[in-house]
């Protein structure tokens, strides 16, 4: 049984469920399909990773001398959550903890995604809160699946993502999902080609970029820029760009705050690198906006 919200404005139509918090669809004022719509290569549309990013060394989280089963991106994406606001251009929705998620993850914690439409597109806002009296350790990420190609008739090759501005760091390998050494930039750190080959050996994983935002981008057969999706974040720190090794129709465009073990870590979760650490009362918001454009 699915509980679905839908909050239109300027053009955009957003469909918001409540299993995950998830985004679902994402349509412009043509009623195009912008989301990945699911499939069998990958049966989600934008899910909610939370409390942690990526995947821990053997799906373990350490924390005071005891194990805790944890899966990869954590619990968040499969937990319902309560609906706090519906109206026609919002939707907030929010996830406590309790004694399900205390069993893998034995932390106090309020976790809050507050969806708005306006002409200036969809912005999600993910918003952590320490309700404890302990520190709250934590990572989080959006993962939205965007289509790919954009529309029908235009290659996959024929699409390119455009950092904001060029990217002089580093990348860095992935083995058996967990982060490994690092590793060049697999483009020039500004313009990055679409192809298939690009993710056969799993995400581009980059720690720390510059940018704080990127334009997805399909050219026609002209070359001319015929849709494009920019994608702006505040609070992350992380990039992942990923689709699924062998082909699928998506691409995911992943800002983060914190990421995968590092090959051969796997310790007091306190400490993971890279990590979120909220004190007591405090809260820290998280938002990447979507807008749409024709060429």
């Amino acid at each position: 049984m699915t509980d679905d919200h839908v909050i239109a404005a300027g053009g955009l139509r957003a469909v918001i469920r409540s299993q995950g918090a998830e985004l679902v669809s994402l349509q412009d004022g043509a009623g195009e399909e912008l989301l990945w719509q699911a499939g069998p290569e990958w049966p989600r549309h934008a899910p909610v990773l939370f409390p942690i990013v990526g995947k821990l060394a053997g799906n373990v989280l350490r924390h005071e001398g005891r194990a805790y089963s944890m899966g990869q991106h954590g619990f968040a994406r499969d937990r319902r959550f309560a609906w706090t606001e519906r109206s026609a251009d919002r939707a907030a929705l929010r996830l406590t903890d309790d004694a399900e998620t205390r069993q893998s993850y034995p932390f106090s914690f309020v976790l809050d995604l507050i969806y708005a439409v306006t002409a200036d597109g969809l912005a999600v806002t993910t918003r952590v809160t320490n309700p404890g009296e302990q520190p709250l350790p934590c990572g989080v990420g959006a993962h939205p699946g965007f289509r790919w190609p954009l529309f029908d008739g235009i290659d996959k090759t024929a699409h390119a993502i455009t950092f904001e501005a060029r990217e002089e760091g580093r990348a860095l390998s992935v083995e058996n999902a967990l982060l490994g050494a690092d590793k060049p930039l697999p483009f020039d750190g500004l313009h990055l080609p679409l192809s298939e080959a690009r993710f056969e050996t799993d995400a581009l994983v980059m720690p720390a970029v510059s940018s704080r935002s990127v334009t997805y981008a399909a050219q026609d057969n002209e070359g001319h820029v015929a849709r494009a999706l920019t994608v702006s974040w505040s609070g992350y720190k992380d990039l992942g760009i990923w689709s699924k090794p062998g082909g699928a129709s998506f691409v995911c465009i992943e800002p983060w705050y914190g990421m995968a073990s590092p090959v051969g870590w796997d310790d007091e979760f306190l400490d993971k690198p890279g990590i979120l650490v909220l004190a007591p009362g405090a809260s820290c918001d998280f938002v990447w906006t979507v807008q749409a454009s024709e060429g």
